[in-house]
């Protein structure tokens, strides 16, 4: 993949498709998941993969260099994530419960435990929901976590905190780390 220099100038240059199936090439299949983890539904997620690469494409001459180009892709799909999280809360009329949801599903394998998990993480608040998977999926480290969603570390570490001890209520466990 080139450098985020080379593609300002393959920019200016015209050349664009080229630049634009290097993109998604190389981020799909990570940005996918990331994005899969926060919305639990393929349908959203590939909305949104898609919404995340027309944003990026848009911007991507404001691309500043003061991250890595991934983890400035990262934080504009999790925007877009926690947009869509927002519309659909604002929007959605019964839709029968998350169990219902996680089970209709054809790309989750149905697990009882993974579902029951999945289900005490949707009852935490957006910013518990986002911090609990950045990290307990993904193994997002907290510095990263902080620059990607531009919180202190201390705050992202007590969000966690937080969410860890109403999962591990809710689930009637002792620990899940």
């Amino acid at each position: 993949m080139q450098e985020p220099q080379s593609w300002k100038d393959d920019l200016k240059e015209g050349r664009l498709e080229p630049l634009f199936s290097a993109l998604v090439e190389s981020y799909t299949e990570r940005l996918y998941w990331h994005i899969r983890s926060i919305l639990l539904r393929h349908d959203w997620a590939d909305d949104v993969l898609q919404e995340t690469f027309i944003r990026t494409w848009k911007s991507l001459a404001k691309f500043r260099g003061e991250s890595a180009f991934y983890t400035w892709m990262y934080r504009i799909a999790t925007n877009e994530a926690l947009g869509h999280l927002k519309k659909e809360k604002r929007f959605q009329l019964s839709e029968g419960p998350l169990d219902f949801k996680l089970s209709a599903d054809p790309y989750f394998d149905g697990d009882e435990a993974l579902k029951q998990l999945m289900a005490a993480v949707a009852e935490l608040p957006d910013k518990q929901q986002t911090v609990f998977k950045l990290k307990y999926f993904q193994k997002m480290p907290f510095k990263e976590m902080s620059e990607l969603l531009e919180t202190s570390v201390g705050a992202l570490k007590a969000s966690y905190h937080h969410a860890n001890e109403k999962i591990k209520q809710g689930l009637n466990l002792k620990d899940i780390d």
